[in-house]
């Protein structure tokens, strides 16, 4: 039976969702550009490397913070129209950590442009949730996480490639150029179709921000997700962020080669992402999530314990699916903890996340500055299995009840 013609409402929509995907390969791609840039970072400003890691948890932490803004902002406003202006306003931290003179400052632009980026992916899940059908709902996810997926990819490659050729300062303008872009294509998208912008939540506009949150979190259910995403990114990111200075110490590979190396995490989250609907329909939710957290583990270990700097490359590729793979089986309850406040849960829920990224960056670091590698890696390599396996029980008691 062939699809149906895609009709020009239909098309509207591809072109919508598809420039979500384009702001969500900015955000995630100015998230990822710092990795490959750590060691330079140190070397020129004269800082450790637990310190130099300071420009990747900053950037965390105002994004994770910042959700507990734009959700709200969003439900009220509108989802695509607070992403827009989010975008467009990102341009001022990248143009800021471009020019920046000292260490401080540098911190100070990341902090400022981890609070804009942050609009954009949880929104554009939530603005996606509310514009598509739950039937149709998976492989538009799916769509539009290609985008994300490319922007840690090359956030990676060019962040190594940039700091070889032109030093740190290049990868950021080249993620000034991506949110300028971006960002007018967005604006330009709110005036070609204002519909776009409509509120579609069923829940009063005038409800204050804590309202909001509290009809989140009332819910057991939605604590226990909020809970478990912020293990689940301290421990996969607090880990992985180091990598490419690992490999660049250990090995003497360059930052061009070893952010190429952890390219290879992005590839994995791509051989997720196409092959979705058989991953789902052969392990379900639970199986994904005891797979994503055993895929992470071995990751870690062939980080942790590789003879030559080639075992990365199936390490990376091994943390990107096992990655989706748990992630997205967190993401796909998140989208439903609270269907009228969708846009505050999606927020919550990655401001979850990306905190416990960030505190998972921070402990990280004092655990290389006084322990070294193996236990930056081994911990996380005990902890996902155990993450994901706890999530997977938790899902066959709970799930029925959500």
């Amino acid at each position: 039976m062939s699809n149906p013609p895609v009709t020009a409402l239909d098309r509207n929509l591809i072109r919508q969702i598809g420039l979500l995907s384009f702001a969500a390969f900015a955000s995630s791609g100015a998230a990822r550009i710092t990795d490959p840039l750590l060691p330079q970072l140190a070397v020129d400003f004269a800082v450790s490397a637990g310190q130099a890691s300071h420009a990747v948890s900053f950037f965390a932490l105002a994004y994770g913070l910042f959700q507990l803004l734009y959700g709200p902002l969003g439900d009220r406003y509108g989802k695509y129209r607070v992403i827009s202006y989010a975008m467009l306003a990102s341009t001022f931290g990248v143009f800021g950590t471009a020019l920046a003179s000292d260490f401080s400052w540098l911190l100070v632009f990341r902090t400022l442009t981890g609070a804009t980026a942050a609009a954009a992916i949880p929104l554009s899940m939530a603005w996606i949730a509310d514009n598509v059908a739950y039937e149709r709902r998976q492989p538009v996810l799916a769509y539009f996480l290609i985008g994300q997926i490319f922007g840690i990819i090359s956030g990676q490659i060019f962040g190594g490639l940039f700091a070889d050729l032109t030093g740190w300062r290049g990868a950021f303008w080249f993620m000034l150029f991506a949110f300028a872009l971006v960002g007018t294509l967005l604006i330009a998208e709110l005036k070609r179709s204002p519909s776009v912008d409509s509120v579609t939540e069923s829940a009063p506009a005038n409800l204050s921000f804590i309202q909001r949150f509290a009809a989140v979190v009332q819910g057991r259910w939605a604590r226990i997700i909020l809970v478990g995403v912020c293990f689940e990114g301290g421990c996969v990111f607090g880990g992985l962020a180091f990598v490419p200075t690992y490999l660049h110490q250990h090995f003497g590979l360059s930052l061009t080669l070893a952010g190429a190396l952890m390219a290879m995490f992005g590839l994995g989250g791509l051989s997720y992402a196409l092959f979705a609907r058989h991953f789902v329909g052969y392990l379900g939710e639970r199986g994904l999530a005891i797979a994503g957290g055993g895929a992470l583990s071995a990751a870690f270990l062939f980080f942790l314990f590789a003879p030559h700097w080639a075992w990365a490359l199936p390490g990376a590729w091994c943390s990107g699916i096992g990655y989706y793979m748990l992630h997205n089986t967190f993401q796909i309850n998140a989208t439903q903890m609270a269907p009228a406040h969708r846009g505050t849960a999606v927020a919550l829920f990655a401001s979850s996340f990306f905190f416990g990224q960030s505190m998972g960056v921070s402990l990280n670091a004092l655990v290389i500055d006084h322990l070294g590698f193996a236990w930056a890696f081994g911990i996380p390599a005990v902890a996902l299995p155990v993450i994901g396996c706890t999530f997977a029980v938790l899902l066959a008691r709970a799930k029925p009840q959500a």
